[in-house]
């Protein structure tokens, strides 16, 4: 008898790995990329939530200069990634690098880092 359980699980093993294999359902979704816009209120939104392996984006729609930095103040050392984006000029965008690891990164206007105004989180999932 237990040979005959065991057949009928080959059919749907062999179909999962096939799945599998030829870009079924288990790689999931592709990350997704958004974006910030700073202006002089402040980046806007303040908290965005991305897929890790994604990317974000800053638009500078301020007037004046910004230089988005990773936190801690100072340091920069919590997400290297978001580093990538450096200066922007008004009207400017920058990326930060991929991001690739699920935590929590907060960043900061390296250009004015003790004004709370201009401080946010990107939250990787």
């Amino acid at each position: 008898m237990r040979p005959r359980r065991r057949l009928w699980r080959w059919p749907l093993l062999s179909s999962a790995l096939i799945a599998v294999t030829c870009g079924g359902s288990a790689s999931g979704p592709s990350p997704a990329n958004v974006t910030i816009t700073i202006n002089a209120a402040g980046p806007a939104p303040i908290e965005v939530r991305v897929k890790v392996g994604s990317r974000v984006t800053f638009l500078n729609s301020d007037a004046r200069p910004h230089a988005m930095s990773s936190d801690p103040i100072q340091v920069h050392t919590d997400c290297p990634a978001i580093n990538d984006v450096g200066f922007l000029n008004p009207g400017q965008t920058g990326t930060t690098g991929v991001l690739d690891v699920a935590r929590t990164c907060g960043y900061h206007d390296h250009t004015n880092e003790f004004d709370p105004t201009f401080k946010g989180r990107i939250v990787i999932q």
